[in-house]
Formats: structure tokens, sequence, C-alpha cells
């Protein structure tokens, strides 16, 4: 399972960086958006992987997952979107000013 994660996770790293080293616009905000999901998936690996096992520690619990990495994930994921939703905004603003979507400005 640990295995599967993490290569998951370099997976999603590898296409992010590929495509944030684009020179045009939209694959850029595609690759920070998966290196965002990488970040998630990593901060979620953190919080021990068990299977039904509970966020709150009772008497009698063997196992137990963290909630920390969960609730910072959610987080994350409602930043991401609305940052992500205002870069694209932005990029289609300077795609109409300049005439371009190369991220120099140059074709």
């Amino acid at each position: 399972m640990e295995i599967l994660i993490a290569s998951g996770i370099g997976v999603v790293t590898a296409a992010g960086i590929y495509l944030t080293l684009r020179a045009r616009t939209f694959p850029v905000i595609l690759g920070l958006t998966l290196l965002s999901y990488a970040v998630n998936l990593f901060l979620v690996s953190t919080g021990r992987l068990a299977i039904n096992a509970p966020p709150i520690v009772h008497e009698g619990t063997k196992a137990y997952t963290d909630p920390l990495p969960q609730a910072l994930v959610l987080t994350a994921i409602v930043i991401g979107f609305a940052m992500t939703a205002f870069v694209l905004v932005l990029a289609l603003k300077a795609r109409r000013e300049l005439g371009s979507d190369h991220v120099d400005g140059r074709e």
C-alpha cells in the first residue's frame, strides 16, 4: 500500500513539474494544480495509512488515524481551488490584453 501511494505521488509530481515548465499559461496552471494535489496526497499519507481506523482515540483503540493532516488537506483543497480560479482569470485577462498565452509574453 505504501509503495502504491509513494509511486502515485511521484507520478503526479512529475506530471506537475513537466506541465509547469511548459511555455503556455494553461499548462502552467494545470501543472501547479497537479503539484498541489501531490502535496495534498503527501499530507494525507503522513497521517498513517490505516483502513477503518477511527480519527479519535477511545479506550481500547489500538490503531487510529491522525485527524490533523486530514484537516490540513481539506483547508488546502479549498484554498487551492480559490487560487486556481484566481490565476485562471488572471491568465485569461493577460491573454486578452497581450494577444498571446505564452508565459513570457512572446511567441
